[in-house]
């Protein structure tokens, strides 16, 4: 398998090379140049399948021959080492909860398998890489954990100060060893700025440096697995299948639609996003037109221009009719949040925090379209990391999972930085 660069496709790479680069050289995002459909017999059979077999042939002709079938599968098995549930919410609507991992966010699953291809790829090696990570809330911790410890691996988080939860940031500030974490005076886009700007920079070649947001292909086709496993879930119900995946990147959303592909069976992907609205303008207007960032309930999709909407772009053709085939996009207010984690909770008793809600929010407009459905939407973090929304709210008071139990208390080790300088004279030191 090559990926070519989204800036220049006469520029490829193979697998390994596109994962220890993170970013091409002109600065474009990395794209598989061949989709090869899986066969009718996988999607017929696949309710008898485990999830690490649906993983194995979902991933293995996007990495080839460069890791060894064993391995592969290896470093799958360790990436799926917790569950991936569809849970009934309502009438046909279910939550696809993907946070009952170390970190407790979808970004576990690439996170983990990210970090096992670059330590096998590091295996005989005695240099080291800079794996550098802008987030804007889950992303972070979710690669402290999955890279804590690994072999010739320092890793480097930068956050945008005051805009994570204080849950999200001890999971990032405290682990220590490998993983240090860097507070920005700024927005997401500040720090995703940051990063780019970094794997251009002469000065810091020396440095080995890859990326481990879901510009990465590493960290960003593995976010299909749960896409599968949502499918494998609701088969039985026999009706058109609705996804609604709450937008910030775009990585999980672009991630589904690859596994679409694949021939993966989604009547329907919903982009619900928040006040952050670039692609519901674009879908719109027809202009990509990002804008600064803007502070949310829901800050891990604070994010106004999406690093991976140029592969969404790339897979419909830029071409708004195929989008719309297929692909809406829907934007929520922090009011419009609130009331739907209320009236979810008041109805159902489920919990959603505030990702979550937009995806629901999404999913149940779409539905009113395609009422002979059913829908899922994608929970990406457990609502403790909320808390500060979600109890007052609801009036109650959530217990602390033990994933969480294990950071609190503990402190936090972090640099505060504003500019691009300082984040490479941090890099030099």
């Amino acid at each position: 398998m090559k990926y070519y660069s989204l800036n220049n496709k006469s520029h490829k790479v193979s697998f390994q090379q596109a994962v220890v680069a993170g970013l091409a050289p002109d600065r474009g995002l990395y794209f598989p140049e061949t989709i090869t459909p899986l066969h009718d017999s996988f999607f017929a059979n696949i309710e008898n399948l485990s999830q690490k077999e649906i993983a194995y042939e979902a991933i293995k002709q996007f990495v080839g021959d460069e890791i060894p079938k064993a391995e592969l599968k290896r470093i799958i098995a360790e990436t799926l080492c917790f569950d991936f549930p569809c849970v009934l919410v309502e009438e046909n609507v279910f939550s696809l909860e993907l946070f009952h991992g170390p970190t407790m966010a979808f970004k576990d699953v690439g996170g983990r398998f990210m970090s096992r291809c670059l330590a096998y790829f590091n295996r005989d090696k005695d240099s080291k890489n800079t794996v550098l990570v802008a987030t804007s809330g889950d992303t972070g911790g979710a690669v402290a954990s999955g890279f804590l410890g690994v072999k010739n691996v320092e890793v480097i988080i930068l956050y945008p100060s005051g805009k994570v939860s204080d849950i999200q940031e001890r999971q990032l500030t405290t682990l220590g060893q490998n993983i240090k974490a860097l507070e920005v005076d700024g927005f997401f886009d500040d720090c995703q700025d940051m990063v780019k700007k970094a794997f251009l920079d002469d000065g810091l070649k020396h440095k080995n440096l890859t990326s481990a947001n879901s510009i990465n292909i590493a960290r960003w086709l593995p976010q299909m697995f749960y896409i599968f496993f949502a499918y494998q879930q609701l088969k039985k119900h026999n009706k058109p299948i609705i996804l609604s995946c709450p937008s910030g990147n775009f990585g999980n959303i672009c991630a589904g639609i690859i596994a679409k592909r694949l021939g993966l069976p989604i009547a329907h992907f919903v982009a619900a996003t928040n006040a952050n609205d670039t692609v519901p303008r674009f879908l719109e207007k027809g202009n990509y037109n990002p804008k600064p960032s803007i502070a949310t309930i829901s800050n891990a999709m604070d994010v106004g221009n999406p690093s991976n909407f140029i592969r969404i772009q790339e897979l419909y053709n830029n071409n708004l009719s195929e989008f719309h085939n297929d692909f809406s996009s829907y934007s929520y207010t922090d009011t419009e949040t609130e009331n739907a984690i209320t009236d979810i909770y008041n109805r159902t008793k489920y919990i959603a925090e505030p990702h979550g809600a937009i995806g629901y929010l999404g999913l149940k407009k779409e539905m009113t379209k395609q009422p002979n459905s059913v829908g899922v939407f994608l929970e990406t973090a457990h609502p403790i990391k909320f808390l500060d929304t979600v109890e007052p709210l609801l009036g109650l008071k959530l217990p602390i999972p033990k994933q969480i139990e294990s950071v609190l208390g503990k402190e936090k080790v972090r640099t505060k930085i504003k500019t691009y300088e300082e984040f490479k004279a941090f890099l030099n030191s």
